[in-house]
């Protein structure tokens, strides 16, 4: 635990942040997610120009940001006859068609102001352990976390509110952060309440917690987030809870929060700043390539500006020019390649922002930018387990790097593979003929084919995923990966336990929610 001096306000690109509750959690993965709602309100004026910025010249392959809206691409199916009339119509729209220019960042646009644009310098706040003295730095104790858990057991059935009322405080009081956050903050007042509940669940192992929070210090830096952020971020925090948690708050339970906070805050700026040494806080990726496999699925090949380090079944985050400060996770769709170059499944789901963008409007050229990797659905190649992959939709992508990184590391050692694909129609089985190919030549791969939808299912397995899977079992000493769907998942964990696998083995990266939307 660091002394109070420490969380004296420290600026630049090298310090953590604030994007959602700082230290608390913001999301981790399924190669899939919920549709998030697109907002309908529009500004009511057209913003006043700003000076477009002095761009340095750079040797990096990254294009300059273009002077006037993107065009958006034209469909890449075929045309199929009209049904009623002459002539033939588009087999699938844009969804931006009707407007090209819809939150387009660059020059002249003073919403977002681009990526140009950094946040503004923090106002100078007394360090949270200040606030109330030297308690606060005292250890979390056991009646601490009780009393945490006793007034979020109050707050939940209110937690809209109350997390409406702490962003309300938090960009009333503190207009420097607004800039971090997206301009709809919908899904992020969702996030918020899930994100306590995790951390005072958490609390009683260190050892994890310390583990999940350094990643989101991490993580974090790709907002702009500075430690400065911090303390005023604690601030409005128990001011909300304080309202909110009625008859369960007082004294103690302020302290015991205010800790827990410290504590929380402590862990993620120190991640921070040491990955600050090492690695930028975010990449700039061109697309290079964009294909489309099936009429909603983009598969995306990215060139990042510099190294970026990975693991195959990892995952990260993405942000596209379309829909600045909105951050959507995806699992990398291969091992890492000699060339740097990293590939992306997208799936346009229903009213996704991020996800509909990718599919229907990237096109080669387009610049992203990636946030650092993260997930822990890697496969430990010094164990030699036989290995069992579940894989519904776009979650093939994670499951496919797996298989490739297992592939380059020579002789399989004895270790088998086991792959169930499913998807509601065989079109979009996508990645099937590459996994047989793949299988063909390294018999301890084998690849099972699952249909749940009607329609032809020649050589497929029919019914859905985790029964099918169920149906093969038992399936002891096996590591189990799993990635898809967050129903498919959490039906096939519950599978796989009574089938015999233990708790500890199975891996996927829902907790929190991975959004592929």
């Amino acid at each position: 635990m660091k002394s109070r001096r420490t969380l004296l306000i420290r600026t630049g690109h090298g310090s953590a942040g604030v994007s959602s509750v700082p230290g608390l959690p913001e999301a981790a993965p399924v190669a899939m997610a919920e549709a998030v709602p697109e907002p309908t309100w529009a500004p009511e004026a057209a913003p006043e120009p700003v000076p477009e910025p002095v761009r340095q010249p750079t040797a990096r392959l990254i294009p300059e940001p273009p002077d006037h809206p993107p065009t958006v691409p034209a469909p890449s199916h075929p045309e199929r006859p009209a049904t009623t009339g002459t002539g033939t119509t588009p087999a699938f729209q844009p969804l931006f068609a009707d407007a090209p220019g819809l939150n387009w960042a660059g020059p002249g646009d003073s919403w977002s102001n681009a990526w140009a644009a950094q946040p503004a310098a923090p106002t100078p706040v007394v360090p949270l352990a200040a606030t109330v003295g030297s308690a606060v730095e005292l250890p979390l104790t056991a009646r601490d976390i009780e009393l945490i858990r006793a007034s979020l057991a109050v707050v939940e059935p209110v937690a809209d509110r109350a997390t409406a009322h702490f962003y309300a405080l938090l960009f009333l009081h503190h207009p420097e952060v607004r800039s971090l956050f997206p301009a709809a903050m919908d899904v992020q007042r969702d996030r918020l309440f899930r994100a306590l509940l995790a951390a005072a669940r958490g609390a009683e192992d260190p050892v994890a917690l310390r583990a999940h929070l350094g990643g989101l210090g991490r993580g974090h830096r790709r907002y702009g987030t500075l430690t400065g952020h911090y303390a005023p971020v604690g601030e409005c925090l128990v001011q909300a809870l304080a309202r909110y948690a009625g008859a369960r708050w007082d004294a103690d339970t302020e302290l015991a929060w205010r800790r827990a906070y410290l504590l929380i805050s402590t862990i993620m700026i120190e991640a921070a700043e040491e990955a600050a040494l090492t690695s930028p806080p975010w990449w700039q990726g061109e697309v290079v390539r964009h294909e489309r496999p099936t009429r909603d699925v983009a598969v995306l090949t990215v060139r990042p500006d510099q190294a970026y380090p990975y693991r195959a079944g990892q995952y990260c985050s993405l942000e596209t020019p379309w829909w600045p400060r909105v951050w959507r996770h995806y699992s990398f769709a291969g091992a890492p390649r000699s060339d740097g170059l990293l590939t992306f499944h997208v799936k346009a789901v229903q009213a996704g922002w991020v996800s509909n963008a990718l599919v229907h409007r990237a096109a080669p050229g387009d610049v992203l930018r990636l946030g650092p990797a993260a997930g822990s659905m890697t496969v430990d190649h010094r164990a030699g387990a036989d290995l069992l992959c579940l894989a519904g939709g776009t979650g093939i992508a994670p499951i496919r790097a797996l298989v490739e990184e297992i592939v380059s590391h020579g002789p399989n050692a004895g270790r088998s593979v086991e792959v169930f694909y499913g998807a509601r129609r065989a079109a979009d089985l996508y990645e099937l003929d590459g996994l047989r190919e793949l299988a063909g030549r390294h018999p301890w791969l084998t690849v099972r084919p699952v249909l749940s939808g009607t329609g032809p299912a020649a050589g497929a397995l029919t019914g859905e995923l985790p029964e099918v899977v169920g149906r093969f079992g038992p399936w002891p000493g096996r590591d189990a990966m799993l990635s898809g769907p967050p129903a498919m998942v959490r039906r096939g964990v519950g599978v796989l336990l009574h089938a015999g696998v233990p708790a500890e083995r199975i891996r996927h990266d829902l907790v929190g929610g991975l959004e592929n939307s």
